[in-house]
């Protein structure tokens, strides 16, 4: 597919340079439209959502920094280059601080001119870019469920998030704690990033490292300096998921960082300040763990500033049909394959079922159903299912895994259509020409494999 021509448009009240820029402009292969005023301009920018907008700054009814400070208000995410043959420093620092992109004086230089909507159209794109980047991930993390325990659970984040409190996260594992901290972060307004610890994945002689940083030579293998994901974090949320394996020692540590906001990479001897929020997580009864002096009573307070508890799924089972489409949707989409529905009666099983391992388990579930079929996925006690925990012995890697198992699929479905390519293609959403590269991989022979 040829990539979308950008937009510009130009907002000047003379027309000779409306015609020499659209001209130019044109030449290079974008799209350009033309304002003969600053409302008009406005109105056209705010409709039609240009890539860039060229503004000139001098201009009748309404000048070029007043239509910047109202698209800027307007939310436009265009950038702006100001033109004026009347420029001055002064004007171009008035018009950055207000948003401009940057600034060109008139008689324009054609060279410097392309340079600057080069620079600006790559930004456009980049910006477009990361929007949709988030808008995927939004997507991917979405709390989905209608349940009313979900919607407290929700209005409880949406509450908190635009407050600096810390916040501790109750809940099984599986419960989807992870997606209850970044909707707080999402909501929260901060600038800085969304950074996830795993506390019990971590190395108890290593944990110290990653979460304050170290500098070079601070211990054997630290060649560099390293920043701790408590100033990756800066100006953003960190996520300490399982607190509650965390080392007392370490424990101590967190708790100086809640108290003073700064950090003492290992090895420094001098602390760092950070603007931090802090969301914690745990499946344990942090209670009960400093009645057995195995969680500090002082960090507990400073973490369950604002107790959240995600329920299980066992709570909230009427949800479970929206996951399934949710996970059916994701699956296609990160897989690059056309949409997947689930059938009503693969639905009903999937509803009945006890999760004791929650939305997690259930998430993996219409994978494997969408990955082996119905029969193989929810068979469990068939001897020829490869989920078996048996058959699941000799496997050594993922990949031996996932190819053992699409074959199996495909010799399935063939041997269902009696090795008709087409209706086979078509029953499992692929093109014909895919399937034969997967036979072709899988050495699968029509004639020889498919058999009565």
């Amino acid at each position: 597919m040829a990539k979308r021509k950008a937009s510009i448009l130009v907002i000047d009240d003379e027309e000779s340079v409306r015609r020499s820029l659209e001209r130019i402009l044109s030449f290079e292969g974008y799209q350009v439209e033309c304002a003969s005023n600053g409302p008009l301009g406005v109105n056209m920018a705010l409709q039609d959502e240009p890539d860039l907008i060229l503004l000139d700054i001098k201009m009748p009814k309404m000048d070029g920094l007043e239509a910047l400070q109202t698209l800027v208000n307007q939310g436009t995410k265009a950038p702006v280059i100001m033109i004026s043959g009347h420029g001055t420093v002064q004007t171009a620092v008035e018009a950055t601080k207000l948003g401009a992109f940057d600034f060109l004086e008139k008689p324009l230089d054609r060279d410097r001119l392309l340079l600057v909507v080069r620079n600006a159209v790559e930004r456009s794109d980049l910006l477009q870019e990361n929007r949709e980047l988030k808008q995927e991930v939004a997507k991917r993390f979405q709390m989905v469920g209608s349940d009313a325990s979900l919607d407290q659970l929700k209005d409880r984040i949406d509450r908190v998030a635009k407050t600096h409190a810390t916040v501790l996260i109750t809940g099984e594992s599986g419960t989807g704690k992870e997606l209850v901290a970044r909707r707080i972060h999402e909501q929260s307004g901060r600038t800085g990033r969304f950074v996830q610890v795993n506390c019990a994945a971590i190395p108890q002689d290593l944990i110290e490292s990653e979460l304050f940083g170290h500098i070079k030579g601070a211990f054997t293998g630290a060649v560099e300096n390293q920043p701790g994901k408590f100033q990756l974090a800066d100006k953003g949320t960190i996520f300490l998921d399982e607190i509650g394996d965390m080392s007392l020692k370490t424990q101590a540590k967190v708790l100086r960082v809640l108290q003073e906001n700064e950090v003492e990479p290992v090895g420094a001897g001098k602390t760092v300040a950070v603007d931090v929020r802090v969301v914690a997580a745990t499946n344990k009864h942090l209670e009960q763990m400093i009645e057995a002096g195995e969680f500090r009573e002082d960090l507990y307070y400073r973490l369950n500033v604002v107790p959240l508890h995600s329920v299980p799924l066992s709570q909230r089972r009427g949800d479970i049909p929206a996951l399934v489409r949710h996970f059916a949707h994701q699956f296609a989409s990160e897989n690059n394959l056309p949409p997947q529905t689930i059938s009503d009666s693969v639905m009903r099983q999937l509803s009945s079922r006890t999760y004791r391992g929650n939305i997690r388990e259930l998430k993996n579930l219409v994978e494997r159903v969408l990955i082996l079929g119905e029969a193989y996925a929810l068979g469990d006690d068939s001897p020829k299912s490869p989920s078996s925990e048996m058959a699941l012995d000799h496997y050594e890697t993922l990949k031996e895994f996932k190819e053992d198992t699409e074959k199996r699929f495909l010799l399935a479905k063939l041997k269902q259509f009696e090795g008709n390519i087409s209706k086979t293609a078509e029953s499992i959403q692929t093109p014909r020409s895919n399937l034969y590269k997967k036979l072709e991989h899988y050495d699968i022979v029509v004639e020889r494999d498919i058999v009565d």
